[in-house]
């Protein structure tokens, strides 16, 4: 009697492609995974890091990489992004209140100064050393970052107005001129953090830049 064969299926010219795919998946935490790809950007820049330190720092393989995230350069705008909505997120915490003033300001500056002095890697901030390094060539970076600072003196400019609106500030003040001035001083003391961590240096520039509040 002659044995019996089974057809074989008639599979999607696709299908051995799903099946790699499938082999190589491995569920892990979106959000956690990237927090690291930010941790290895913010410590060796744009340039500085490799798809494979990624790989390693991330605990995923490149497949996964490249299916969740795209390429290496879109993985960093998601970690720039990422950046905004943990860290930022947390430091604005204060200035994006109700009733924050210009005292949310000057403690804003003066919290900075407290992270920079136990910053031991002297990391500095993520966005300004991106800006550094790539805003004069990378556009789609450039407006990432131009978006997390505008959030920044959207918040600022709404503390001051407030302090205006309480006498606290004189009624000349140029809110929005002021607001920029204040954050161009803030981008340049996280510069300065990372060259000299000496509090006493660090609160010299926060009291001559904080003297537009008085």
């Amino acid at each position: 009697m002659r044995g019996y064969y089974p057809r074989k299926p008639n599979l999607p010219a696709e299908f051995p492609d799903l099946i790699s795919k499938m082999a190589r998946h491995k569920a892990f935490d979106r959000e956690a995974v990237l927090d690291k790809a930010m941790d290895t950007f913010w410590r060796k820049g744009y340039e500085g890091t490799s798809v494979r330190d990624l790989v390693e720092n991330m605990g995923i393989n490149r497949g996964s990489l490249y299916d969740t995230f795209g390429d290496k350069h879109t993985l960093f705008l998601a970690a720039i992004a990422h950046y905004e909505d943990t860290i930022v997120k947390h430091a604005l915490a204060c200035l994006e209140t109700p009733h924050a003033d210009k005292q949310a300001i000057i403690d804003h500056f003066y919290g900075l100064i407290d992270r920079a002095i136990v910053d031991v890697e002297k990391r500095g901030c993520f966005v300004t050393n991106s800006a550094v390094e790539l805003c004069a060539r990378d556009r789609e970076a450039a407006t990432r970052i131009e978006h997390n600072l505008k959030r920044i003196e959207r918040a600022y400019g709404n503390a001051l107005k407030r302090s205006q609106d309480k006498g606290e500030l004189r009624s000349d003040c140029d809110i929005r001129a002021t607001a920029r001035f204040l954050i161009c001083t803030l981008q340049g003391l996280r510069v300065m953090t990372k060259v000299n961590c000496d509090r006493s240096v660090l609160e010299d520039i926060a009291k001559v830049a904080l003297a537009v509040l008085q």
